[in-house]
């Protein structure tokens, strides 16, 4: 697969204006990124920006704590699918997680699974606060819900990718689910690791410095 393609051109800071959303649109068009990442507020503006490209438009729902409700969480997609957006990378229930109430974390991505048809569901189980068991059962839990991917990270809560946890999420779920590895991936090197771990999607704010390092 083509390098660009592994890419979620990321932008999520909450500062963010338009004038650099535009700016994100226009590297993923030149650069040919598989999508770009947004949040919800911009996915309407993207959707126009990248008219008539093959750029997905991604955002995020319950983010970046993923301590809403199931309730505004389907809203949340509802609304983001009727503004344009292909891709949903929601953030787990990472508090159910940890009180091992498991069946409100299947419950949850199910309910965003059914939130619409013909989109891309990511579950982020947040690697950086949960002990391996932990990570392992979110995966199996996301994969259970109808994933797409499992990824990593929000990148908002001081970790991010790492190759272990990468190779990690693979083994734990199935062939079909996908493997996003997002937060901290802002070189080649880090952008090769992740990949060769297993991740088939990169999320990442640094796309244009990792194409151009080629």
């Amino acid at each position: 697969m083509e390098l660009a393609k592994y890419i979620d051109h990321t932008l999520l800071k909450p500062q963010a204006d338009e004038a650099s959303i535009k700016t994100l649109c226009a590297e993923a068009r030149q650069y040919g990124f598989f999508s770009v990442c947004v949040n919800p507020y911009w996915v309407a503006l993207c959707k126009e920006q990248l008219k008539g490209s093959d750029v997905k438009v991604c955002t995020v729902i319950g983010f970046p704590l993923g301590a809403n409700t199931t309730a505004s969480k389907v809203f949340e997609a509802k609304d983001a699918l009727q503004n344009g957006a292909d891709e949903l990378d929601m953030v787990i229930n990472i508090g159910a997680l940890k009180s091992a109430d498991y069946d409100t974390v299947l419950k949850d991505i199910e309910a965003v699974r059914q939130a619409g048809t013909n989109f891309t569901l990511k579950v982020i189980i947040e690697t950086s606060v949960l002990t391996e068991a932990e990570k392992i059962k979110a995966c199996q839990l996301a994969a259970q819900a109808g994933a797409d991917f499992v990824k990593t990270s929000t990148g908002f809560t001081g970790g991010g990718a790492t190759a272990q946890d990468v190779r990690l999420m693979r083994a734990h779920v199935p062939p079909h689910v996908q493997v996003k590895a997002s937060g901290g991936v802002r070189t080649r090197e880090d952008f090769d690791a992740m990949v060769a771990a297993g991740a088939t999607r990169i999320g990442a704010s640094a796309g244009v410095k990792i194409i151009e390092a080629k």
